[in-house]
């Protein structure tokens, strides 16, 4: 009887405790983990996501660089984490191609992690090092096209955001020039603004800062209009190579299995967040765009990632650009 009633009472703890640790979210700090080197764009949105949410939340919120193969590394320390909403994965448009990219990915974007919502979208800009001999985008093409075996084209490794958008660049001037790739966009940068490197196409969230301190130079930005943050800066299509149009948009994910309550307590943590002036004012002058109510939310952001992976996979496959 006794060994009955214990064994009744073990039943009753198990189906308890998971509901009382949900209750309690966040028990203990949350850990952002950014497949990326420290210093990079998608660390700069990081660090600023962390600070909004730990407050909504009322926890600390750190993050994690954990750089390597074009966030691979990153994400899939993230997919094998406990499913129980303290380690959290902010990923960008690298999320979706990887499936191309990479034929022995060691995670599945859509069966191993949950959905927490869209951060923000974020254009590109051609930048080069500040005694670069071209100044505007259609000189920088014609010294590629001259020049094409000497000059060096930065970026953060295969299925990084400036990978894809060098990428997208050469196939459409139909030159190909010497890639440089790093471990992020933050080492290449600092080779950038060292004068290593010759060119890269980045994220404005690590690119406008240095622009404006005149540090490097800019040719274009890849949104459809001029940017608030950069109003003399052409887009491509005025600098004369229409038909270039890239965003990189961030999101939130957390490991698959994470309770139902502590994905909607994270979703409305974001949201929160990025109705934040301090954070919207921050994205603005970087020249993102932060993400609607409507799309921080599960659903929105699974949608999104299945219409991005059908869109990239076909133009990777076509360009044999893989990883692995």
């Amino acid at each position: 009887m006794l060994a009955a009633w214990l064994g009744a009472l073990v039943s009753l703890v198990l189906l308890v405790a998971p509901a009382s640790a949900e209750a309690r979210y966040p028990a203990r700090v949350v850990t952002i983990v950014v497949p990326f080197p420290a210093g990079g764009p998608t660390d700069t949105v990081g660090r600023l996501l962390a600070q909004a949410m730990g407050g909504a939340l009322k926890t600390q919120f750190i993050i994690e660089n954990i750089g390597g193969s074009g966030g691979v590394l990153g994400a899939a320390r993230v997919a094998k984490s406990a499913p129980d909403g303290t380690t959290l994965l902010l990923h960008n448009i690298g999320l979706a191609t990887s499936v191309a990219l990479y034929r022995k990915l060691p995670y599945d974007p859509r069966r191993d992690l949950e959905p927490i919502g869209l951060v923000n979208d974020v254009p590109m800009s051609f930048v080069a090092r500040r005694d670069f001999p071209a100044s505007t985008l259609g000189e920088l093409i014609d010294y590629v096209k001259v020049r094409k075996d000497e000059v060096t084209y930065a970026n953060a490794g295969i299925g990084g955001a400036s990978h894809l958008c060098g990428l997208y660049f050469m196939s459409a001037i139909a030159t190909r020039v010497t890639p440089v790739p790093y471990k992020g966009t933050g080492p290449a940068m600092n080779d950038l603004l060292g004068g290593q490197v010759d060119f890269m196409c980045d994220q404005t969230t690590n690119t406008t800062n240095h622009i404006k301190a005149g540090k490097i130079k800019v040719f274009a930005v890849t949104s459809k209009a001029r940017l608030p943050s950069l109003p003399e800066v052409p887009t491509m299509a005025e600098a004369g190579l229409p038909g270039i149009e890239l965003g990189v948009w961030h999101a939130l994910l957390a490991p698959k299995g994470t309770p139902q309550p502590i994905l909607e307590a994270l979703a409305a943590a974001l949201q929160q967040a990025l109705a934040d002036p301090l954070v919207l004012d921050r994205f603005a002058a970087l020249g993102a765009s932060a993400a609607t109510r409507d799309q921080a939310t599960p659903d929105a952001l699974r949608r999104h990632l299945d219409a991005e992976i059908a869109k990239w996979s076909p133009i990777i496959k076509a360009a044999d650009a893989y990883a692995d």
